[in-house]
């Protein structure tokens, strides 16, 4: 298939622990969004603050955005255009405080530019238009926007990683362009089949799933001059289609949908001496270069719960799948949802909390699909969200002159920092067990925002 989540990791906290026994994760089906085949879904994402708000990248229609009733059927309550975007779809959303990275250019069969938008949701039935922009050639478009501070990485398909600084919304301007060898896996390559798609930002490093030409990690501590530091691809399809379209990072570990050919674990500790850790491959991709056609599954997002150790895998005509992840060395098939015989198939897949959407398409290469839209599921973790009175985090020393400890419950979360207007901010590091740095952010009040407690706010004197 021509297939086609910044999150900052507390890694000095992370413990394995078992999680949640597969036959206790109840996955079941709550509600759903319909919508036209000329409008596919491409991705979405819950609100990750907590409102009752999806954010879909609707193709055709642009960005469209639902408000989620406890029991009432989603209602679509508010639509970004194409027009107020210079008609380009959209086929990405990313979400950073209060506002939303359009991913744009349709990657399939037009040819359009890649670009960018950022849409401010701070009132999600009114979102507004901050900033656009474009790059100059027509082609294929683009799949992701990954945010780190000040910058934006854009996965631009065959323009490679486009890195755009956007400090002032209004004024987008392009940093660098960089665009991978492709003499890598294959030293005669197709080019066509090489192609920027998923990526993890993840302190100076980019994990580019670079399509059949593998996993590149490239070094953007120098955001005018980035340089890849590593790369990796598994012998074992030498000589046979791979695509490697979407990751997730967790510590140093690398859980990356490989197409027809399952999730790849790799440990990136040696940027320059890539391991495979195990290879979970339901579909036993490399016994014939033509499975590709017949595969029951094509995986092309992933997301990871990893209090629970399950990693959800959007897997094509199979639906989603469930991989219990709890020793990296022995993935193991956990449960599914959907089948092979009901003749829709997934694209993209997103968690929050305890709630799972899936993403169809209309489509009927690699897999017949007839319907669009996205599956509303959740699941029964080990420990209880379901009370909307999320407990506080308890921040010392507030107001603080750059350290704040945080608590022990913390082990294993991930957090970002926003401003106080949504704004991303990067730099806040992790220096000692519970310790974080905001010396290099500067005075101002900050945003913390950790999955399960309520965004506490910290002021840097």
């Amino acid at each position: 298939m021509r297939s086609f989540l910044l999150l900052l990791t507390m890694t000095s906290f992370c413990i394995w622990v078992a999680g949640q026994p597969c036959d206790k994760l109840n996955l079941k089906q709550q509600n759903q969004i319909d919508v036209k085949c000329t409008e596919l879904v491409m991705t979405m994402t819950y609100d990750l603050s907590g409102r009752p708000y999806m954010y879909l990248a609707n193709k055709e229609a642009g960005l469209t955005i639902y408000k989620m009733g406890s029991t009432k059927d989603p209602l679509r309550v508010a639509q970004v255009s194409l027009d107020s975007l210079d008609n380009l779809e959209v086929m990405g959303v990313s979400q950073y405080g209060n506002r939303l990275y359009l991913a744009l250019g349709n990657f399939f069969t037009a040819k359009e530019n890649p670009g960018m938008a950022i849409i401010d949701v701070s009132d999600p039935e009114n979102p507004k238009k901050l900033g656009f922009w474009k790059f100059n050639k027509a082609t294929e478009g683009s799949s992701l926007v990954k945010v780190q501070g000040d910058y934006a990485f854009l996965a631009a398909f065959s323009h490679g990683l486009l890195i755009l600084d956007i400090s002032d919304p209004l004024n987008i301007k392009q940093v660098a362009q960089f665009v991978p060898k492709l003499n890598f896996p294959d030293a005669v390559p197709d080019p066509s089949k090489i192609n920027a798609r998923g990526m993890v930002v993840h302190d100076d490093l980019v994990y580019l799933c670079y399509d059949a030409g593998g996993i590149r990690i490239i070094d953007v501590s120098d955001k005018k001059n980035p340089e890849e530091v590593g790369r990796f691809s598994n012998p074992v399809m030498t000589g046979k289609p791979r695509a490697y379209n979407n990751a997730v990072l967790r510590d140093s570990l690398l859980y990356v949908g490989v197409d027809y050919c399952g999730v790849e674990i790799l440990n990136i500790s040696d940027t320059a001496n890539i391991k495979l850790v195990s290879w979970w491959n339901p579909w036993t991709c490399e016994t014939s270069p033509l499975n590709w056609f017949s595969s029951n599954g094509h995986v092309n997002e992933v997301v990871l719960d990893s209090q629970e150790n399950k990693l959800f895998v959007s897997t094509g005509k199979s639906d989603l799948h469930v991989v219990d992840v709890s020793d990296p060395e022995n993935p193991d098939s956990c449960s599914m949802y959907g089948g092979l015989d009901n003749g829709i198939g997934t694209w993209g897949v997103n968690r929050y909390q305890n709630k799972i959407c899936l993403s169809y398409i209309c489509t009927f290469v690699p897999f017949t699909s007839n319907y669009s839209g996205v599956k509303l599921l959740e699941y029964d973790r080990s420990v209880s969200i379901s009370n909307p009175a999320l407990p506080e985090l308890s921040i010392v020393p507030n107001p603080t002159n750059g350290y704040v400890e945080l608590p022990e419950a913390l082990r294993g979360k991930s957090y970002q920092v926003t401003t106080i207007q949504g704004k991303m901010v990067g730099g806040v590091s992790l220096t000692t067990n519970r310790t974080l740095n905001f010396l290099s952010v500067g005075p101002g009040i900050y945003i913390l925002s950790v999955e399960g407690y309520r965004p506490a706010r910290i002021l840097v004197q």
